[in-house]
């Protein structure tokens, strides 16, 4: 078992695929010892940031815990908001945006391969 305080992970710094705006990192399952097979992620992202489009090679869930965001596959796009989940297919292009006036407060969670 591993067990971390999110504090312990905090990071400011640019979205990934594109730094669209700022955020903050909660970059929890770096801190699990290996082997391990799954990311496990909490972004903030600030007003106006998004996480750029990009590919995956994995199913891969975006779920709102505050604010609103748009979210993209394949071109198609939804509104999300608090309590929202996208479970988004392996193959697709995704990204998602902060839209309104709050930050976007969101989990991320895929699998990884062991031991990467």
């Amino acid at each position: 078992m591993a067990v971390i305080d999110e504090t312990d992970v905090k990071r400011e710094e640019p979205p990934p695929h594109g730094a669209i705006g700022m955020s903050t990192a909660y970059r929890i399952s770096d801190a699990v010892p290996q082997p391990r097979t799954m990311e496990f992620r909490r972004r903030v992202l600030h007003v106006g940031a998004a996480i750029g489009e990009h590919p995956i090679a994995h199913d891969e869930v975006y779920y709102v815990l505050e604010g609103e965001g748009e979210v993209v596959s394949d071109g198609k796009r939804a509104a999300l908001r608090k309590g929202m989940a996208a479970y988004l297919y392996r193959g697709a292009v995704v990204g998602i945006r902060q839209m309104g006036k709050t930050p976007l407060s969101l989990i991320i969670s895929y699998p990884v391969e062991a031991g990467k």
